[in-house]
């Protein structure tokens, strides 16, 4: 067999299917004993549009394979799901023009997808994903002639690779081969590739059931923010038959670009017949208005995402609300800053620096590109500062600043909230981009980054065996000291910032007053020419977060 369009939407379905049903069994192949395990997270998540929207698209390769890259790229969660994203933009670039796709199509499709993923990374690490994804296109392009006409054969052979190629990621990773793990974004690949060859022998993977509830759930964070800031309250779908005149695919621009401008977290299928839209807004009839200019409402629901929330957050924390403006908001300063944080005291920290728009994420959190896209269009400056704060969350920004054309968007590599927070101190508005840009990346390279959090999991870590829930003291990121106690990785870690002249020790959630008020005598007496300050930073995960300068 070839593929035409239904064939390769359902063939990706079906992988994304296998995906979220495996979600988890590839959060456990964390290699890092912290407890941020969500590669399996951030890519279902990145699939989830196609395993919901997909289904009811029609259309040649081309068009099929533009889709997904849309969904995909806005949709992209953490670094896997960025590259598992730009994988498929690739693919699409590739099929442009063709209604159905043999073997050598898809593998120099493959090919293409690689070269995109592998051009997003600045130091591509073998052993990753990335190799996974690699080696399968390199060995694809030479079986593809071989296969030819026979798309149902060739993909089990392309599998086959890519499995080989999973089990030798510990011997290209020496983190890998000493936790006796594979790598988690390789096996997310490989369960893709193992559901659209189901699909191809004629069993096709069902979404488990609870497979997609489960994933939202362990995303979401209703506690994070307030009702009140839901910008655009109002989830409205509909489907409309078109009129005689609209008839035909790419006959409702003027509605989809309407669309775009009514809300955020919009889709819009311009098929043959019938058009299908999703957006966020604050006024449902307006969309329905311009709706019908192009034919009859088939199917119509409105839900109150407030009324929603409120029911999930009876009890929750009320967070520090997020400012509203529109989507596209128009310029009316030369600066503007957009920040990612979580904690309501993080959060606080950087709307008194400046932050005019935070986003809330950080460790097992994720934000999508659509939402670090929308925070970018909300702020109403002609230059945009974005700071990540989390190495998972940078190649999510570097997506989203890609789509903005209206605004100078400048990210910063900013991989820790200490980082954030310098970069921020040394923010100067009174000189140019390159300037500020250049002293923000020294603040940021002179601040030192250290924390506290719990073992997620039993693991063998740098040459260490470590329990689950004992305490992990991280510098810059990287796990340095294994305690039984936190005042003993405390007193190591103030062995790391001796030279410092000024500490901001941020205690999390969970954490008392009076215990955070302990620890900073215990670091106080440890280092007592320090000033040290005590902040309630109410992050998750990390009991403390220390920056020193």
């Amino acid at each position: 067999m070839i593929l035409n369009g239904t064939s390769y939407r359902d063939m990706v379905i079906s992988g994304a299917n296998n995906l979220a049903n495996e979600k988890d069994n590839i959060n456990r192949l964390n290699v890092f004993p912290v407890p941020d395990g969500d590669t399996g997270i951030n890519m279902s998540l990145t699939m989830g549009a196609v395993r919901s929207d997909l289904p009811s698209f029609q259309g040649n390769v081309s068009q099929c394979a533009d889709k997904i890259a849309g969904m995909l790229l806005r949709g992209a969660r953490g670094n896997s799901g960025v590259i598992l994203s730009l994988f498929f933009r690739g693919m699409s670039k590739e099929f442009k023009g063709k209604d159905t796709v043999d073997t050598p199509e898809l593998a120099a499709a493959f090919k293409r997808g690689v070269d995109a993923a592998y051009k997003s990374v600045m130091k591509p690490t073998e052993g990753t994903i990335l190799t996974v994804m690699r080696v399968s296109a390199e060995k694809a392009l030479e079986k593809a002639e071989e296969y030819k006409g026979r798309v149902e054969e060739f993909m089990p052979y392309v599998l086959s690779v890519a499995e080989d190629t999973l089990a030798k990621t510990p011997e290209m990773l020496p983190v890998l081969k000493q936790a006796g793990l594979v790598d988690a974004g390789g096996r997310g690949l490989v369960v893709i590739f193992e559901g659209m060859v189901a699909y191809l022998k004629g069993n096709p993977v069902l979404l488990a059931d609870g497979a997609e509830k489960e994933t939202e759930a362990e995303m979401s964070a209703f506690d994070q923010f307030n009702t009140e800031d839901i910008v655009y309250p109002y989830c409205t779908e509909c489907i409309v038959g078109k009129d005689e005149k609209f008839l035909g695919e790419g006959k409702a621009e003027k509605l989809h670009q309407f669309v775009l401008k009514a809300g955020d977290s919009a889709v819009f299928v311009d098929d043959t017949d019938i058009i299908k839209l999703h957006v966020h807004t604050s006024d449902p009839g307006k969309v329905l208005s311009e709706a019908l200019k192009y034919g009859s409402l088939l199917t119509v629901k409105i839900e109150n995402m407030r009324e929603q929330h409120s029911s999930l957050t009876s009890d929750a924390p009320a967070q520090a609300p997020a400012a509203e403006a529109p989507v596209d908001a128009a310029p009316e300063k030369k600066y503007g800053f957009v920040a990612v944080a979580s904690g309501e005291g993080m959060v606080s920290v950087f709307r008194d620096l400046g932050a005019d728009e935070m986003v809330i994420g950080g460790q097992t959190m994720n934000p999508s590109t659509e939402d670090m896209l929308n925070a970018i269009r909300r702020t109403p400056a002609e230059n945009v500062i974005v700071l990540p704060n989390n190495s998972n969350i940078y190649m999510v920004a570097v997506q989203a600043a890609q789509l903005v054309e209206d605004k100078h968007v400048e990210v910063l590599r900013s991989v820790s909230l200490p980082q954030g927070i310098s970069a921020m101190l040394a923010f100067n508005p009174d000189v140019e981009v390159d300037e500020n840009v250049t002293t923000m990346k020294e603040a940021m390279a002179a601040v030192s980054s250290l924390s506290m959090t719990f073992a997620a999991h039993d693991s063998t870590f740098d040459n260490r065996e470590i329990k689950e829930n004992q305490i992990l003291g991280l510098v810059e990121n990287k796990v340095r000291y294994v305690t039984d106690s936190r005042e003993e990785c405390m007193k190591n870690l103030c062995g790391d910032i001796k030279e410092a002249y000024s500490v901001m020790l941020f205690y999390g959630e969970g954490v008392s007053e009076e215990e955070a008020e302990a620890m900073q005598a215990l670091m106080q007496a440890e280092l007592p020419d320090v000033e040290i300050n005590l902040i309630n930073g109410g992050q998750p995960v990390y009991y403390f977060i220390i920056s020193a300068e």
